[in-house]
């Protein structure tokens, strides 16, 4: 690790954890004249998975800063109108347009591998553009099969050589359609301003550690590195042109940074109440999330079911700025079941009825049904609780 300039302020753990909410709002009032694509610019990646339990997890994220925006809207955000396209950042990631040249140094390190684990046949690649060029965007099974009907690992030959040309930048995700990438060439997806390689990878990398800092407000080498998934080697190079401002935080072991303007007023507003996907990039790094919330969480939906301690899905509540409890939700027709519920108090009990119950009117639910409870003397208030929330219709 490079060498730390001297911190220029110091922030107590509850200046930093408002900072983060802040940052990643969820605290103050929500934008809603920009919706889902200011929250996609504001976030700069929102995590995809396959989940889907109430909703998938890239429903969730902006539904957790906006409440109950149609969740057609949410997807209508992502891909119509040339604003995102998916690519690998955090993980698979919805990402604004505006990105794609910051990812040129990841397509470059692409292309250079060596691909002698996956072979292609003569002409495959080719024929692929050729096709995509000829008849629009396409799946993969337009494409000639996304496999070879073996394992759901066993990809065609075309489904190899599309991915390939994904990472290479030649062609880009550009939806989601059942779940299944529909890919187009850069050159139609990309607008001309921004299809181009042209930033050196030094440049990609400042610029991505600048916005991850300022999507999180504030945080140590590890936070900011994991948010667009560079090595720690690669912030230490960048950090020092990247704008952030080095700090250190009251109960933080390690030196941190932060984003300028978050330092520049003290973070107030109206706090969310809300339930949280796993995947949310407010607490994807379980680290970050135990430092600044006091609160261990791990997805546990590949783990046996056995050794689950909060269920399959558990997603956090956020009230009060805090996490104050998590529940493992599923759907059973117009029920929303909580199979598993923990919460940290009495005081956790209105905020978890009341994100109970918006959620469930969100996906269209129109009752709530309890199973577990933690403590089982919460259950009967829980339930009052929930019989008291008002019930609002969602598109």
């Amino acid at each position: 690790m490079t060498p730390v300039p001297p911190p220029a302020v110091e922030l107590s753990a509850d200046q930093a954890r408002r900072i983060a909410l802040r940052a990643q709002g969820l605290l103050g009032a929500p934008d809603r004249r920009a919706g889902v694509p200011g929250v996609l610019r504001h976030l700069g990646a929102v995590q995809l998975d396959t989940i889907s339990v109430l909703a998938r997890s890239h429903e969730l994220i902006p539904y957790a800063r906006l409440g109950a925006v149609g969740r057609r809207a949410v997807e209508d955000a992502y891909w119509s109108g040339g604003r995102a396209f998916e690519y690998w950042s955090h993980a698979a990631c919805v990402l604004p347009v505006e990105e794609w040249p910051h990812f040129a140094f990841r397509r470059r390190a692409y292309r250079s591998r060596s691909h002698g684990d996956q072979q292609l046949p003569d002409g495959v690649y080719d024929t692929v553009i050729r096709q995509l060029r000829e008849e629009g965007p396409l799946t993969a099974t337009e494409l000639g099969g996304a496999n070879n009907g073996g394992e759901w690992w066993d990809w065609s030959a075309s489904k190899v050589a599309v991915e390939r040309a994904l990472m290479y930048g030649e062609v880009v995700c550009t939806e989601r359609r059942g779940w299944k990438r529909v890919y187009d060439l850069a050159e139609r997806a990309i607008p001309d301003a921004l299809l181009h390689d042209d930033l050196s990878d030094a440049e990609c990398r400042r610029r991505l550690v600048a916005l991850a800092g300022r999507s999180l407000g504030v945080g140590t080498r590890t936070d900011i590195a994991d948010y667009h998934r560079l090595r720690a080697e690669e912030f230490d190079a960048v950090v020092a042109d990247s704008g952030l401002v080095p700090v250190t935080v009251e109960g933080w072991a390690k030196p941190a940074w932060a984003d300028p303007e978050a330092l520049a007023g003290e973070p107030r507003g109206r706090h969310r109440t809300t339930l949280l996907s796993p995947f949310d990039s407010l607490i994807w790094e379980r680290a970050r999330t135990e430092r600044i919330f006091d609160f261990t969480h791990r997805l546990e939906a590949y783990v046996p079911k056995q050794k689950r301690v909060h269920g399959y899905f558990a997603m956090p509540l956020l009230a009060g700025g805090k996490l104050q409890g998590r529940v493992d939700p599923a759907r059973e027709g117009a029920t929303l079941v909580a199979r598993q519920t923990s919460l940290a108090g009495p005081k956790a009990v209105a905020p978890m009825a009341e994100a109970l119950v918006e959620a469930a009117g969100w996906v269209g639910c129109t009752d709530v049904r309890l199973e577990r409870v933690d403590a089982p003397e919460l259950r009967g208030p829980l339930i009052a609780a929930i019989d008291r929330v008002p019930r609002r219709a969602h598109s």
